[in-house]
């Protein structure tokens, strides 16, 4: 059994308020038992994609770089796995979608790079990110095997089943997601990801309006967070729609080999059939 947490939270209007916040959820986490405990995507910031504005570049920092440092020496403390999606500079100009994951010991394992970049209304993030190319890692810690796939990834079925044939028993999908077309797809996808690949999908979501960023652009995301197991059924209930909240749920990794032993979707693939799948 894994007890995994996740924080969905609002803007606070400045970085390093939404730094101690965050610190004090991983804090809390662990006192609560928890292995492992997931961030929002670009956990410390506004979601600047609602925008096309350089002067949001400030944000990025490298990977590990002192955010993550911040958090390694957290875990280090309470002995607790963390997923930290961060805005990363590779070099001026070279700027990435990321995640890094830090072991329950502190020590920095990797990171993932968003592959699938969105560009349409205040989600306008071909301004701010190249498209990822560290491929899909899968990070073997205290915990267990944990992949990472990070919001609008989430529509593209070729990214989970990469991580599913890597091994991975848990996927994050961090997020900045928020009400129209996607609220039918929030329902569906991560659910139908876990099923259809074998595994633990947990979901963070960024909540609340950032009008004290952006005004009337600013755009309502909808927390609703929430925990799925390999059977694709929610795990308890989904976060609150509006509130600030850290969400706590206990998972058997065990139901992975059930599951699969059940749905033999691995034994029968065809990927010999696939290659039209691939082409441009």
């Amino acid at each position: 059994m894994l007890r995994v947490a996740l924080v969905q939270a609002a803007w606070t209007g400045d970085k390093e308020s939404m730094l101690r916040a965050h610190e004090e959820y991983a804090r809390q986490a662990a006192d609560a038992g928890a292995g492992i405990v997931c961030f929002q995507e670009l956990f410390y910031g506004p979601y600047f994609g609602q925008v096309q504005d350089a002067a949001y570049y400030e944000y990025a920092e490298s990977v590990p770089g002192p955010t993550v440092a911040r958090f390694q020496e957290i875990a280090a403390q309470t002995g607790t796995v963390m997923v930290l999606p961060v805005y990363e500079e590779e070099q001026p100009g070279v700027l990435y979608n990321t995640a890094a994951v830090v072991d329950a010991d502190g020590r920095y394992l990797g990171k993932y790079r968003k592959h699938h970049i969105p560009h349409l209304d205040r989600f306008w993030e071909k301004f701010y990110f190249r498209p990822g190319n560290l491929g899909y890692p899968v990070f073997d810690t205290a915990v267990g095997r944990v992949g990472v796939y990070i919001c609008y990834d989430r529509h593209f079925p070729e990214g989970w089943r990469a991580l599913g044939l890597a091994g991975a028993e848990i996927v994050f999908n961090p997020n900045a997601s928020k009400p129209g077309l996607s609220n039918r797809l929030w329902e569906l996808e991560q659910p139908t990801a876990a099923a259809a690949n074998g595994y633990f999908v947990a979901v963070p979501n960024r909540v609340g309006r950032e009008v004290q960023e952006f005004g009337e652009d600013a755009v309502p995301f909808y927390g609703t967070s929430y925990v799925v197991d390999p059977r694709g059924n929610v795990v308890g209930e989904r976060g609150s729609s509006t509130d600030d909240e850290l969400l706590l749920r206990d998972i058997d990794l065990g139901l992975i080999r059930e599951v699969r032993s059940d749905w033999q979707f691995y034994r029968d693939r065809r990927p010999d059939s696939y290659g039209d799948l691939v082409r441009p």
